[in-house]
């Protein structure tokens, strides 16, 4: 039987699986574009806060001197007029006069530089108020085109996931009363699920096989529902699970039940929900389910691993392995 063969199902959860996952790098990665771009606008506004206060300094500091030289500015001015204007009217340029009128020039000088000091700190003052306005206008059109988008791909995200779950559904996999299926059947909760401990992964985590009370991570049950419809399409039956997800407490009666059969608690895939144990003939090795699962297991990411050939034999054993089916 061809790959194409295998995968003429229904619904095809391998392509749902992508395109859910495709859409929630796409969110994933336009909400951190936002979480940047809003990082960069704070630091910027800090900067633009930093410079507006060296300005209000330098203000404070220009405004000081100002002052006084306007004061001196005023006295020179007049006790120059007084004496230096009437010596030089009367046509005398003695040596008094002559200091007088001099220090009147330096003083207008230093007024007129006082003068276009001020305006160039008023021209400032203008630029940097402008710049602002600029910046947090154009921080609020990135946000919110930003957002809109964002908005877009989580409506785009949802929808794709509403399909994935309808799918399920047609395929017989259980939902609760709201008519919602476990959170863990969406493929952005399977990776979520590595931050918990061995057999200590929330149900919330965990998306429920067509086999009652079995259920897998998202990614592995995903994989698994489709192995189980070209299997069933093979044999005219559903595979036959015994075990699959197991938490710390039941792989620790499994591993007491069950010496040199089971692994350590805390050390199985059954407690990462990446295993599955079978039934059904799959459990007699080398029989014809056991062989058609061997040859065609791994086109959708489940295999039988190596030590379960030998130590300890396990032909009911098998495992996903999420690196072969993230290149389905």
């Amino acid at each position: 039987m061809s790959l194409a063969e295998l995968r003429r199902e229904p619904v095809n959860l391998t392509e749902l699986r992508r395109e859910a996952e495709k859409a929630s790098k796409d969110l994933e990665g336009a909400t951190k574009a936002l979480e940047q771009r809003r990082a960069q606008v704070r630091t910027s506004q800090k900067e633009l806060t930093a410079k507006l206060r060296e300005l209000q300094v330098a203000e404070r500091a220009f405004a000081q001197v100002r002052q006084p030289l306007s004061d001196i500015v005023g006295q020179l001015y007049q006790q120059s007029m007084s004496s230096g204007l009437a010596g030089f009217l009367s046509g005398k340029s003695d040596a008094a006069t002559l200091r007088a009128m001099a220090d009147v020039s330096q003083v207008v000088a230093a007024r007129d530089q006082v003068l276009a000091e001020s305006s160039r700190l008023q021209a400032e003052r203008e630029r940097l108020a402008a710049e602002a306005q600029e910046l947090r206008a154009g921080n609020l059109l990135a946000e919110a085109q930003m957002g809109a988008e964002i908005e877009t791909l989580r409506v785009r995200s949802d929808k794709i996931v509403k399909s994935l779950t309808q799918a399920l559904v047609k395929l017989g996999v259980k939902v609760d009363k709201g008519g919602q299926p476990a959170a863990g059947c969406a493929p952005t909760k399977a990776l979520s699920a590595n931050e918990f401990a061995n057999g200590l992964i929330p149900k919330a985590y965990l998306c429920p096989l067509q086999q009652p009370g079995n259920e897998l991570r998202g990614d592995a049950a995903l994989a698994f529902i489709s192995l189980n419809e070209a299997y069933r399409r093979q044999f005219g039956r559903p595979i036959c699970v015994t075990d699959s997800y197991r938490s710390l407490a039941e792989q620790q009666s499994v591993y007491y039940r069950r010496p040199g059969f089971a692994a350590v608690p805390g050390r199985s895939n059954h407690g990462l929900g990446l295993a599955v144990d079978l039934c059904g003939g799959v459990q007699n090795f080398r029989s014809a389910q056991f062989n058609w699962l061997e040859s065609n297991g791994k086109k959708f990411g489940w295999f039988h691993p190596k030590w379960a050939y030998i130590s300890p034999f396990e032909p009911w054993h098998w495992e996903y392995d999420p690196k072969l089916g993230s290149l389905l």
